[in-house]
């Protein structure tokens, strides 16, 4: 099975290159960025060691599938997607946080608040929640945008406007389109029997200045959803929820004994376990958008790639 790790592309009037835990990112001249979503598989901040087949096409095409539908109330960065594995939009300069929004108790924030932590991100929490319990209401906890290998960090909106990270005026824009986002995706989710557990945005400014949507929005390596059918009934009963997202392989590498803290060896997945990895995403794409996975053709996947981006370009001229 080829799998895409990693590229090395020279396109035409190509200016940088930006490799992140998962997408590459191609800055062109004429303020347009070319972004490759590889099969690499992030978790703990760390990229792990094998691709996992078909993940960076479902990303892509789950990605600019939300960025369509969401494009009325927020607007996005995309312009086109020449290849199952790329998006090409418009330059952004990034905003240096993550807007992460949470509807319930779980993941990263319960591990916090079984710790005995009742405040994340200057946020309270009540006494008396047990984990996957819904919140009172969302709840916005930023994070720090790390650079690869570091780990993103809890951050408060007062320590944001306070070390001038990101503007007043915008980050008020910040929080209006991520609640807008996540009410939308939560009503998607509703529809296709999911529940939209909780999701990260990340925001770029145009050089017009425009605040938009960049990267991926709404997919299983930036989201968990649960399954509505059955959440009331396993809460109640304070079982594992059935849940659609990578959250199963944060919890396959904590059972092998890695967090991704100082010290720890990475551990090599199993066959089975990449496989199961790939059928799980397909599954989630298949869910969220009520329309069937088509495999692309992986025989030579960064051919495949150049020549689909560069008639792109070149029917741009």
């Amino acid at each position: 099975m080829s799998t895409l790790a990693k590229t090395n592309f020279q396109f035409p009037k190509q200016q940088s290159v930006y490799k992140g835990k998962v997408r590459e990112v191609y800055r062109l001249e004429n303020n347009q960025m070319i972004m490759v979503a590889t099969d690499r598989l992030s978790a703990f901040d760390v990229i792990l060691p094998q691709a996992i087949p078909y993940k960076g096409q479902i990303l892509n095409q789950l990605s600019c599938f939300m960025l369509e539908a969401t494009k009325s109330i927020v607007p996005n960065w995309l312009i086109a997607q020449p290849d199952p594995n790329v998006s090409i939009g418009h330059t952004c300069e990034t905003f240096k946080v993550e807007m992460v929004i949470r509807a319930y108790l779980a993941g990263h924030a319960y591990r916090e608040y079984a710790a005995g932590n009742r405040e994340i991100c200057g946020v309270a929490l009540p006494e008396g929640l047990k984990e996957n319990d819904k919140l009172p209401q969302p709840i916005i906890t930023p994070t720090t945008k790390a650079d690869v290998g570091s780990h993103d960090e809890d951050i408060s909106k007062e320590a944001i406007l306070q070390n001038e990270i990101v503007s007043k005026e915008d980050y008020e824009m910040l929080e209006k389109y991520t609640y807008q986002l996540f009410d939308l995706g939560t009503k998607m989710a509703e529809e296709r029997g999911l529940i939209l557990v909780d999701t990260k945005y990340e925001f770029g400014k145009t050089i017009k200045g425009d605040i938009v949507i960049i990267d991926e929005i709404h997919t299983p390596d930036s989201s968990r959803y649960f399954y509505a059918d059955t959440y009331k009934e396993l809460q109640e009963q304070g079982k594992k929820q059935r849940q659609l997202s990578k959250e199963f392989v944060r919890e396959w590498l904590i059972s092998q004994g890695f967090q991704g803290k100082e010290g720890q060896q990475i551990p090599t997945l199993p066959e089975e376990f990449i496989n199961e990895i790939t059928q799980r995403y397909i599954e989630l794409f298949e869910k969220i958008t009520g329309k069937e996975f088509r495999k692309a053709e992986v025989t030579d996947i960064n051919h495949r790639i150049e020549q689909n981006v560069l008639e792109f370009l070149a029917n741009q001229e």
